[in-house]
């Protein structure tokens, strides 16, 4: 009865262990849940007066397909102002979140047989929307050693004639490893010459810690930016995961144009009253609760990996950026299903396998939570691995 590429995609690992922590907690179980992805403060009251204002003054009404002017203005102004790159509002599209802006963009662009590079550990989502496009998903694998991050060796002897576009997520989740300009120079390099795009999930730029510095992968140079499609949106860094804004950015209008046509066709534009409460939050009024929140989720990395660095047979490699520690496993368990499922009965705590991500050995800790939580969590941790 169900189509073939219906029947290929695989439910959230993230939503679905969520989902079992919060229905274990309703019953009345003593859950600590570190799976989800989600900051843990409130919106800005900035952006939630400005959503307030839009509504008495009764804007409630369809919008553009890809966004209220003043919003992809605001959206051009923020990628030079932040990020040193330079688009036109015509290069522009807002979504239902940045998954949706991934979804119309592996649509209008991978078909069947073309292949993907995804470095893993990768975030649970982007093979499955390569596969359910008819695309190949090729994994490039990365370890502790590396920092989880792609080398241009890597890339270079991943690419083949069926090429069509790699993925690079910076910061990562589940990682929190963030590539530097020297990096992601040395991937450009492989890159030249060729019709490969790069879609750049940059969903994590503003939480980077210990002074480091985020880079756009379309900054680097001219090649890059002509073939990369940057990918945003304001979940992250003002804590709007339910207000459902992703953004897209590309200078290649015959795509933007594949695109707006997908979204017209199914979605239409995003909610009216969200898209003028993200100018709040991409005109620099929100950017003190930014920085505060920045800081409180340095603070509570440090706790975190100092409690994981104190458990024997467990590691974790230093973050530079996102809410997750990365912890590996393998001196206790080559299974993480099986860890994480033993941990939520016997200790009632909740937190993502790697083999989701694409890589056995580890389980994902989020640790976008009160230092309260992370101490209990950690010490049940302990107590579980002993």
């Amino acid at each position: 009865m169900l189509t073939k590429r219906v029947k290929v995609l695989n439910e959230s690992m993230t939503i679905a262990i969520s989902s079992l922590a919060r229905e274990l907690k309703a019953e009345g179980k003593d859950i600590l849940s570190f799976s989800a992805g989600e900051p843990d403060f409130d919106t800005p009251e900035v952006i939630k007066n400005e959503a307030i204002e839009t509504l008495k003054k009764g804007f409630t009404k369809y919008t553009a397909v890809a966004g209220i002017p003043e919003l992809l203005e605001a959206i051009c102004v923020k990628l030079e102002r932040d990020n040193n790159i330079k688009y036109k509002p015509s290069n522009i599209i807002t979504s239902n979140g940045a998954k949706h802006s991934l979804f119309n963009l592996i649509q209008a662009l991978i078909e069947d047989g073309d292949e993907v590079i995804i470095p893993s550990p990768y975030w649970v989502t982007y093979p499955e929307l390569v596969r359910y496009s008819g695309g190949v998903v090729v994994e490039v694998e990365t370890t502790d050693e590396s920092g989880f991050k792609m080398t241009a060796k890597q890339l270079k002897e991943a690419i083949t004639s069926k090429t069509k576009m790699i993925i690079l997520t910076t910061p990562s989740n589940p990682t929190g490893s963030v590539y530097s300009k020297e990096e992601l120079e040395e991937l450009a390099e492989v890159l030249k010459g060729t019709d490969i795009f790069v879609c750049s999930d940059e969903m994590y730029e503003k939480l980077i810690y210990d002074g480091k510095k985020f880079i756009s992968v379309a900054s680097i140079n001219e090649d890059m930016f002509q073939r990369t499609i940057t990918v945003n949106g304001l979940s992250k860094s003002v804590a709007m995961t339910g207000w459902r804004f992703g953004y897209l950015a590309t200078p290649n209008d015959e795509l933007i144009g594949a695109m707006k046509r997908l979204q017209s066709q199914s979605a239409s534009n995003i909610n009216s009253i969200t898209q003028h409460a993200a100018i709040a939050g991409l005109d620099g009024r929100a950017d003190d609760d930014i920085e505060r929140m920045r800081v409180e989720f340095e603070k509570r990395r440090d706790l975190a990996i100092r409690l994981i660095e104190d458990i024997d047979k467990l590691s974790v490699v230093k973050p530079d950026g996102a809410f997750y520690l990365f912890i590996n496993i393998k001196k206790v368990s080559n299974n993480s299903m099986n860890f994480a499922k033993e941990l939520l009965a016997k200790k009632g705590v909740a937190v993502i396998p790697g083999i989701g991500f694409g890589s056995e050995g580890y389980v994902r800790f989020s640790f976008a939570t009160d230092e309260k939580s992370i101490i209990e969590g950690i010490k049940r941790i302990k107590e579980f691995v002993s």
